[in-house]
């Protein structure tokens, strides 16, 4: 069955929902049994990792449905839904960790990733040292007797650098580390992240999965080996995502498979225009023959998103950027992205970068492509141009 199909057809039970095409939504705390002995039989269900409808926390058919989607579509085992992308990532890593252990994580990993890291982490005894994005196989000198998790997000949030995921993966399980891999940019549709090594994949399915800027919601899908810990460790937290939201990334994954290739043809059209600019220095984005980690997105990707960013020349003081970016009509200033509307912000990777310092660069602005026509974008963005050089002189 192709993903298209999967994305329209399954976790559909219409029998079992009064002919409904859409599974209700289940808002749910409290599940009456009917008697002592069913109630006895559903928790020992429960207590073998059976789908059963025990407590809304636990699941329902809903979120249920949800996450056994997102499983078969990425290649994974199971998944469990979080209340946000940047739970998601936290649950993640806590699944995989205990007191005394170190872990390697990307320097262009997601903020609050890194900020969950620096300070939660910390708190907790469970040391974290960041990698240079591209260190691929240069990961094995890093590895340490008590490196318990790789973390790798591909391409990174800001600056989109590819990392070599099946040769770090393999190093990785080598050592007897586990690998996760926060694959928003890529989704279930374009990265099939566990057929390339990876143990744990992270979705901030407020994203491409939600799709229209509405809800947060996060997921994690793990492999066999790493489901009960991820499993017990998010319900010890109580980390579920509520039934709404879980409803809106149900919704939006039955669209999704038409949107994703509106977002990337568009982005690599607008890309491939502010390569043309003389303002621009560079375009980061992986799907660009130009990019130094095309190679990589080439081999084991399947598409790409609507998200990249480019980089101005440095002689743009702050005051010009402004006047190119706070007049710009159809893009939003704002954070997040995978709705259906575009979006700018100006990144600042200067005084996060530890591994690797971000240096000697201009400014850097992230644009967000939506479902806009490109023709109207590329004029909104082509009068930020203008602006531009107006206000630098």
């Amino acid at each position: 069955m192709k993903d298209e199909t999967k994305l329209a057809t399954l976790g559909r039970d219409p029998e079992g929902h009064h002919g409904a095409v859409n599974i209700p939504v289940y808002r749910a705390s409290t599940i009456l049994q009917p008697d002592l002995k069913t109630l006895k039989e559903v928790y020992a269900a429960r207590e073998r990792d059976e789908q059963v409808t025990s407590y809304g926390r636990i699941g329902t058919p809903l979120t249920y449905a949800f996450e056994n989607i997102l499983a078969e579509l990425e290649g994974g085992y199971r998944a469990i839904s979080f209340p946000s992308g940047a739970a998601a990532c936290s649950g993640a890593i806590l699944s995989a960790v205990k007191a005394g252990d170190h872990i390697l994580v990307t320097d262009s990993v997601y903020g609050p990733t890194r900020h969950f890291c620096d300070t939660v982490l910390k708190r907790l005894g469970v040391e974290t040292e960041y990698f240079r994005p591209t260190i691929n196989a240069g990961i094995k000198d890093l590895l340490r007797p008590n490196t318990s998790l790789v973390f790798l997000e591909s391409p990174g949030s800001l600056t989109f650098e590819m990392q070599d995921v099946p040769a770090m993966a393999e190093i990785a399980h080598k050592h007897g580390a586990k690998v996760a891999m926060d694959n928003t940019w890529g989704t279930p549709l374009y990265f099939k992240s566990f057929s390339h090594g990876v143990d744990l994949s992270v979705h901030a399915a407020t994203k491409y999965i939600v799709g229209h800027s509405d809800a947060m919601l996060g997921v994690v899908i793990a492999t066999k080996e790493s489901w009960p810990m991820l499993r017990d460790s998010a319900r010890a937290l109580g980390n579920n995502a509520g039934p709404d939201e879980v409803f809106l990334g149900l919704r939006g994954l039955r669209t999704m498979a038409v949107r994703l290739p509106r977002h990337m043809e568009s982005g690599i059209t607008v890309a491939d225009w502010l390569r043309g600019r003389a303002e621009v220095t560079s375009v980061l984005h992986p799907a660009l023959p130009q990019d130094p980690g095309h190679a990589i997105w080439k081999r084991d990707f399947l598409g790409a998103c609507g998200l990249f960013s480019f980089e101005l020349d440095r002689k743009y003081s702050d005051d010009a950027v402004a006047a190119f970016v706070d007049h710009l009509e159809l893009f939003g200033i704002g954070y997040s992205w995978g709705g259906f509307e575009s979006l700018v912000t100006v990144a600042k990777p200067h005084g996060i970068r530890s591994a690797e310092p971000w240096r000697d660069h201009g400014p850097l602005l992230r644009l967000h492509i939506g479902l806009e026509a490109t023709e109207d974008l590329i004029a909104d963005l082509k009068a930020g141009f203008d602006r531009l050089n107006k206000a630098q002189g």
